[in-house]
């Protein structure tokens, strides 16, 4: 079976102009598919009811096409059923070009853009004209209320097929409304940042207490949640070197006046020494630290802060190498891509986000690397399909994957599902995200015989320092080890990045992130 548009469009002259610029055997594909996409899903059911334009194209006796622009409210296009597509068409310059091309051939074509998003859908289908007094139950379900003019006929087509198109050389645009969408956090941060500083006595111009010193030489908007912070030494010097992986130790002066450390990687190129990079999701739900970073930095601010330290490195760099980042963990996978060009390594780069415009480096991503760069967006219905990637993956390829813990599962599930070598598998998670089903248990700690309940929202490292117990900490997500705890008795269910297996079987465990899953665990503590 055939898609249906390649048996619409795959003529003849077509398949030989494809066997001449070398494309037929890519295209052939389209010939053997099992899906014909003849019938609208949710997906394409969903684009076409949030447009508020598309093209159409018609043919007249003459042979001559005619394309048109039509507009209107969105939602203003309808899909009546699973093969019909409907609108209601008004009075305009009465040249009734399209209308007497479809009373003279059916045949139709449509283009619908999304711009903002760079998404495109072509649908086949054949049209027919109706009138008022011809079916008014029907022109009644195309009315829309933003627009109260009189309908002059309603133009229903019958799908014959549909296919979503590539997105390359889609430029950008952006509706008055999309616009203000984007700008409304921003500037409403604005608001609060100006009030802040009129109600500040004193402002910030220096934080922490680290050895070495950097100053903000500049900050951009890369989407409307990350923010990017370029920072030089102090004193001109060239930084100390770091390789892909390496984070910096960001000191933050919270609300309360306190000084918190968060990690952020250096997402530089890592071949530079002049500059570091770290970019910055603003998180709404967070501990704070990332909205006090956006709140607080500032152009020539100096920060004191450690040496950068690396808990996701390379292993490697000669090493063909498979990159895998979900949403803001792109900060760590884009030095070590930018590394592997450098020196000649294969590499692929998969990047997985909710939309382009929420996705930091995309674009640049794309135009440095090309095909070795692949972005998936869910809101494009283009989904990365992990189990099929890793199976086409070469055999001698290390994997590295950044990002939230579902992509991170989903990478080691697929791995052993196809047999494959877990120690290939590096990976780093942001944070720890509430995926698990929590349930609160209760530590003892041996040498000091104090009892601590862990509740169901906090972890183990939470609940020991509340009460009052001094522990070893440093990214508390899992990813360098520092709070890793001895257990005497109990059963764990190992949450980190970083213990390796013989760490585990004597009895180790992160308390930032690990659980229960025994009512106590009794600690060496």
């Amino acid at each position: 079976m055939a898609r249906a548009f390649a048996d619409i469009t795959f003529t003849e002259s077509v398949k030989a102009a494809q066997s001449l610029y070398g494309s037929r055997e890519n295209n052939r594909g389209f010939e053997l598919a099992e899906d014909p996409r003849n019938t609208l899903g949710a997906a394409e059911s969903e684009f076409i009811h949030a447009r508020d334009s598309f093209y159409q194209a018609t043919v007249g006796e003459n042979g001559w096409p005619y394309v048109q622009h039509r507009g209107g409210a969105v939602g203003f296009i309808k899909v009546l059923d699973e093969r019909t597509l409907g609108y209601a068409d008004f009075r305009g310059n009465r040249q009734y070009i399209s209308v007497g091309n479809m009373n003279a051939d059916d045949r139709i074509s449509l283009i619908f853009m999304d711009y903002a998003n760079q998404r495109r859908l072509k649908i086949w289908g054949r049209a027919k004209v109706v009138h008022e007094n011809e079916n008014t139950e029907l022109i009644a379900t195309l009315e829309n209320p933003e627009y109260r003019a009189r309908i002059e006929r309603a133009v229903i087509i019958h799908v014959e097929a549909y296919e979503w198109n590539c997105p390359q050389h889609i430029t950008r645009r952006f509706t008055e409304a999309e616009v203000r969408e984007t700008l409304a956090p921003l500037i409403a941060e604005n608001e609060q940042l100006k009030s802040r500083l009129v109600n500040r006595a004193e402002k910030l111009t220096e934080m922490g207490t680290g050895e070495l010193a950097l100053v903000v030489s500049g900050i951009r908007q890369l989407t409307p949640r990350v923010r990017a912070y370029e920072f030089r030494s102090v004193t001109g010097d060239s930084l100390p070197l770091v390789k892909a992986g390496a984070h910096l130790k960001v000191p933050i002066v919270m609300q309360d006046g306190t000084t918190q450390i968060r990690h952020y990687s250096i997402c530089s190129n890592p071949s530079r020494r002049d500059v570091y990079e770290i970019a910055v999701l603003k998180e709404e739900n967070g501990r704070g630290g990332s909205q006090r970073v956006h709140e607080i930095i500032e152009l020539g601010m100096t920060l004191h802060c450690a040496m950068p330290e690396n808990y996701f490195p390379m292993k490697n760099i000669t090493q063909p190498a498979l990159l895998i980042a979900g949403g803001i963990g792109i900060t760590a996978i884009k030095p070590m891509a930018q590394t592997l060009a450098a020196q000649g390594v294969p590499f692929e780069l998969h990047y997985v986000g909710r939309s382009q415009t929420q996705m930091a480096f995309s674009d640049r991503l794309k135009r440095e690397f090309g095909e070795h760069c692949q972005v998936y967006c869910s809101a494009e219905y283009n989904r990365l399909d992990v189990e099929k990637l890793l199976l086409e993956s070469p055999a001698e390829c290390a994997i590295y994957v950044c990002g939230p813990q579902r992509l991170i599962d989903a990478v080691y599930m697929a791995a052993e599902k196809l047999g494959l070598d877990a120690s290939r598998i590096h990976s780093e998670r942001f944070k720890l995200e509430e995926i698990y089903q929590q349930s609160a248990f209760t530590l003892q700690l041996a040498r000091s015989q104090q009892v601590i309940a862990v509740s169901a929202t906090e972890s183990a490292l939470d609940a020991m320092q509340a009460a009052g117990i001094k522990a070893e900490f440093d990214c508390r997500v899992g990813n360098c080890g520092m709070c890793a705890v001895k257990v005497i008795s109990g059963n764990v269910e190992h949450r980190d990045n970083v213990l390796s297996d013989a760490d585990k079987a004597e009895g180790f465990m992160c308390a930032c992130v690990s659980r229960a899953t025994s009512e106590t665990l009794v600690l060496d503590i």
